[in-house]
């Protein structure tokens, strides 16, 4: 197991520096940079942008340098000092952006993971074994639906469900008294009557994905010689079932760990702007509409770097969970 995880660890050297090299041309990409954005609208407003701000601009970031001189003086700052640059939008601090919005983030990814993995499981399991019996084709159903239903719809229904019937204005994580306020039992209460919408909404489509999974792949293994003779030797159906096919049909659940933990950083964009919450999914996306590169590709750095170790997490689990994975490499 240790020669497994030692492999995994040594691959994760080369994958970062590409990873890192790649998501610096990704943001290179759009024709222009910050300065050509920002002449444009200062253009379309009918202002102008003095030339001694162009001249201090692009000498402080080094925008009239080649590729490479610009590369390595955003990734040689960012693993010697820690600083991700400065925004040039907000010109503030990407760092300082980050921790803004990060813990809001996270929080709620964890929570809806731990969401979809309670719910999921459970569902799967007993579709597969009750199969064809009326709460298969329900959660069947309901599973369908949450694939194919967008979740800024749902995220839209809920609002007017909350406001409707319940009197709660959905929109962000605290109602407008409490954000300024102390916390108390009031303000928790508050926060909880909010949580759930988002966690719900975010959840609904990797809860609906994992069931079909899980569904899939424990029927597969119940129909395999070894759960027929373990059947043939009198051992009881439940231990049975929980012991060896369940087992194998969860690898799915750790396999996704490498998509799930890039959640935490881009969320939903689309959703958190309906929602008006401050997750870095409308952050990232109003960065790489105003080609705003450092803040841009901090973002986009640390999810594909979140993708690597979440690939790696995987690897470590699935090694432990089943053994027929360590033992081909």
């Amino acid at each position: 197991m240790l020669r497994y995880i030692g492999r995994r660890v040594l691959i994760l050297i080369p994958t970062l520096a590409a990873i890192s090299i790649v998501t610096f041309v990704v943001i290179q990409l759009p024709p222009g940079d910050y300065l050509t954005t920002l002449t444009a609208q200062r253009a379309s407003q009918g202002d102008g942008v003095p030339t001694g701000e162009i001249a201090r601009l692009t000498e402080r970031y080094g925008l009239d340098k080649p590729v490479i001189v610009q590369y390595w003086q955003w990734i040689s700052a960012i693993l010697f000092h820690g600083d991700f640059g400065e925004s040039f939008d907000y010109a503030r601090p990407v760092s300082a952006l980050l921790a803004e919005r990060l813990p809001l983030t996270i929080a709620l990814s964890l929570v809806t993971l731990v969401f979809i993995w309670a719910v999921s499981f459970p569902i799967g399991v007993y579709s597969a074994i009750r199969q064809y019996s009326v709460g298969d084709y329900t959660f069947t159903f309901f599973g369908y639906l949450g694939l194919a239903v967008p979740n800024f719809l749902i995220a839209l229904v809920l609002m007017w469900v909350g406001l409707q019937f319940f009197d709660l204005n959905a929109g962000g994580i605290l109602s407008p008294e409490y954000r300024d306020a102390p916390w108390s039992l009031a303000k928790l209460g508050d926060l909880a009557a909010h949580l759930w919408i988002p966690i719900v909404i975010w959840g609904t489509a990797g809860t609906a994905g994992n069931i079909r999974v899980l569904r899939a792949n424990l029927l597969d293994e119940l129909r395999k010689p070894y759960v027929v003779a373990a059947r043939a030797r009198g051992m009881p159906e439940r231990k049975m079932t929980i012991m060896y096919p369940v087992r194998v049909a969860m690898n799915p659940f750790f396999s996704t760990i490498g998509w799930v933990l890039p959640g935490l950083i881009a969320a939903d964009a689309i959703t958190s702007k309906v929602l008006n919450l401050q997750t870095t999914g409308p952050l990232m996306l109003r960065a790489l509409l105003a080609q705003d590169m450092y803040l841009a590709g901090a973002i986009l750095l640390i999810s594909a770097v979140l993708v690597v170790l979440g690939t790696l997490v995987s690897d470590i689990a699935l090694g432990w969970l089943d053994p027929r994975v360590r033992l081909r490499y």
